[in-house]
């Protein structure tokens, strides 16, 4: 199946505009005490600014960032690109990730995710971590495939106490897309 460039859904953020976490509880955008505390900006094109922090609950290395924690934050940022928009949930089906620097502790990590093409469920998106700014060297590249779903299949699939809270307080889940 070829993949196509879809447009900018005209529900999308406008440009320039901060995203919320789309889920308080989410390690990556939400605020967990130890989480990556992920700031996203959607950019003028079908593209996400996102920035984090690594802290020291963060490191694998002494004194550098964990590889899988690094993955973790291309996960977030490849996703939300995904569902950002095209105003629809997706999920990671594979993803791709080169190191190409050590990331260090302190240091503030610069991606840029880019939704790439769309072929029926499937949504290819790609992004470049960059250090000491947006156009620093790039430390860490990820190419993703995600898959779009309904809502229903985090009902079904999650753990019932967090889906009835979320169902009593619907304020938690903020879904970007």
């Amino acid at each position: 199946m070829e993949t196509e460039l879809p447009p900018r859904h005209p529900e999308a953020p406008a440009p320039g505009t901060e995203l919320g976490p789309h889920y308080a509880k989410c390690f990556g955008c939400g605020e967990q005490p130890d989480g990556l505390h992920m700031r996203m900006v959607a950019g003028d094109g079908l593209y996400l600014d996102s920035t984090f922090k690594v802290l020291e609950a963060h490191q694998g290395a002494p004194g550098l960032a964990h590889g899988g924690l690094l993955v973790c934050a291309f996960d977030e940022a490849l996703g939300t690109t995904a569902g950002t928009f095209l105003r629809r949930p997706a999920v990671t089906g594979k993803l791709d990730t080169d190191f190409l620097r050590p990331v260090p502790v302190d240091s503030v990590l610069h991606i840029r995710s880019t939704l790439d093409g769309v072929a029926g469920r499937k949504v290819y998106v790609s992004a470049d971590g960059r250090l000491d700014g947006p156009e620093g060297p790039i430390a860490v590249k990820a190419r993703g495939l995600f898959v779009t779903v309904k809502l229903e299949h985090f009902a079904k699939h999650g753990r019932a106490s967090d889906i009835a809270a979320v169902t009593a307080n619907p304020s938690m889940l903020e879904v970007n897309p």
